[in-house]
């Protein structure tokens, strides 16, 4: 766990699991002799990623952007992924802070290691929501992208992650660039999906970013190191070239998602390039 005060606000990076994803995969066209310098992969050529999500409590509400993977696995799925899940109690509880207590819930997008969390099964053998009292907020065309699934994005998709919240008018569909409140601002981040979003927290003290898939970990930084995941990996070298030189040049704080290693940095210029650095934090 890492928490720090933002001004008014309370902000706490939280484990929510790790996964094993082939590193070739995640960085796409980047040859292996140069990204196992940055991630050494298992004897499988998986490298080992973190789950991060982000609780942000500004005294009146409290935001979780993203949930992890959920806990409803089965065996050879976890062996697949080496999966190491939490619960929602468990992925909340350093931070002192039960599932019910949890106003909002924003999506970046609807990939299973990013939504997977939303929703549990209940004794029945019911999908319910994970945080019984929170409105579930998504891009609209997220959501849409999410139930056309094709050969391409079906095993990134699971539908009891959300569509039983669609069902009960848990999810707040939302279209572009939004502002919840005075503090978090979601901005469109195309690429990894079409409809992918970041998360802005602002205040006096300037801007976090939740970079979700945009940049994944630390070593995605550098412009080419883009996932074969991505959809539309031309977009998303467009889009990194839309957000990180501001981020570098305000000064933001980032929030890597999926970095074991280095969970919240600034942005900083060496050598021609932007490179991540950690951040001195003050809580």
């Amino acid at each position: 766990m890492i928490q720090f005060d933002w001004g008014d606000l309370q902000l706490t990076v939280l484990e929510g699991g790790s996964i094993c994803l082939d590193g070739g995969a995640m960085f796409g066209i980047v040859p292996k002799v140069l990204w196992q310098k940055e991630r050494e992969p298992d004897e499988r050529n998986r490298i080992h990623l973190a789950m991060n999500v982000l609780l942000v409590d500004d005294g009146r509400q409290r935001t979780l952007i993203d949930t992890g993977a959920g806990t409803h696995w089965d065996g050879k799925e976890r062996e697949i992924f080496g999966l190491d899940t939490k619960s929602a109690e468990e992925i909340l509880a350093p931070a002192g802070v039960t599932p019910g207590q949890i106003d909002r819930v924003i999506n970046s997008h609807l990939h299973f290691d990013h939504a997977g969390g939303n929703t549990v099964l209940d004794e029945r053998g019911v999908w319910q929501p994970a945080f019984p009292n929170a409105e579930y907020v998504v891009q609209q065309g997220e959501l849409g992208a999410a139930r056309r699934q094709d050969e391409r994005t079906r095993a990134s998709y699971r539908l009891h992650n959300f569509e039983p919240l669609v069902q009960e008018g848990r999810f707040r569909l939302v279209d572009g660039e939004v502002c919840l409140g005075d503090s978090l601002e979601l901005r469109p981040a195309p690429g990894h999906t079409a409809h992918m979003q970041i998360v802005l927290v602002v205040s006096e003290e300037g801007t976090v970013a939740f970079l979700a898939d945009l940049v994944p970990t630390a070593s995605h930084v550098p412009y080419p190191y883009i996932m074969g995941f991505d959809l539309e990996p031309l977009t998303t070298l467009a889009t990194k070239k839309c957000w990180l030189p501001r981020a570098a040049e305000e000064g933001w704080r980032v929030v890597f998602e999926h970095d074991d290693r280095l969970p919240v940095a600034t942005l900083v210029e060496q050598g021609g390039r932007l490179v991540a650095r950690p951040v001195e934090l003050d809580a």
